[in-house]
């Protein structure tokens, strides 16, 4: 599975980059994101609970950050074990360039997904990992916008993603794990 895309986000490159930096934003932005720990100088450790269709499990992954050209842009590598549920690995790379007072985001995300994960088909997949990107966005900027008005983090509701939460963090998951692991 590949998913690409880019936003324009509101906020300068400078602030774009420290709120990736900031764990507890993006854990808040992560839709069923349990947990996010640095277990290295460039490594992280997360633990999602997921459902995908017909599919529920958490997901316990390992992320890697490499080429790292602060504050412009990175590569995550990511793999995430849910047991019978299946697994997923990937990579993604991001770019923040400026645009004026805001910054584009753009990012390429590749991800491979096996087990019952694996079976529940492309399409719903595709969809997902597609609603997961936009949902994680609007509560970025949401919380991006929040934490310069000086108010408190906004949580992404677990409605509001459903059946999405694997494949963002799983395919997407390199762009939400590489947007708080960047950071750190």
């Amino acid at each position: 599975m590949e998913l690409q895309g880019e936003r324009l986000i509101p906020a300068s490159v400078e602030k774009t980059w420290a709120a990736l930096n900031d764990p507890e934003l993006l854990k808040a932005c992560i839709a069923g994101c349990e947990s996010l720990e640095r277990v290295g100088d460039d490594k992280f450790a997360a633990v999602v609970a997921v459902k995908v269709g017909p599919v529920s499990a958490r997901f316990k992954g390992n992320l890697q950050m490499t080429n790292v050209q602060a504050p412009h842009s990175y590569t995550i590598n990511f793999d995430g074990q849910g047991g019978a549920a299946g697994f997923g690995k990937g990579s993604a790379d991001v770019s923040l360039t400026p645009e004026g007072a805001q910054t584009r985001l753009k990012y390429v995300a590749r991800a491979q997904v096996g087990g019952k994960m694996a079976q529940v088909g492309s399409r719903l997949i595709d969809a997902a990992a597609g609603k997961i990107a936009d949902d994680f966005f609007k509560a970025f900027e949401a919380n991006l916008q929040a934490s310069a008005a000086g108010e408190p983090a906004v949580q992404v509701p677990a409605a509001t993603v459903g059946s999405n939460r694997l494949w963002w963090m799983i395919g997407a998951a390199a762009l939400l794990a590489a947007l708080y692991f960047l950071s750190l």
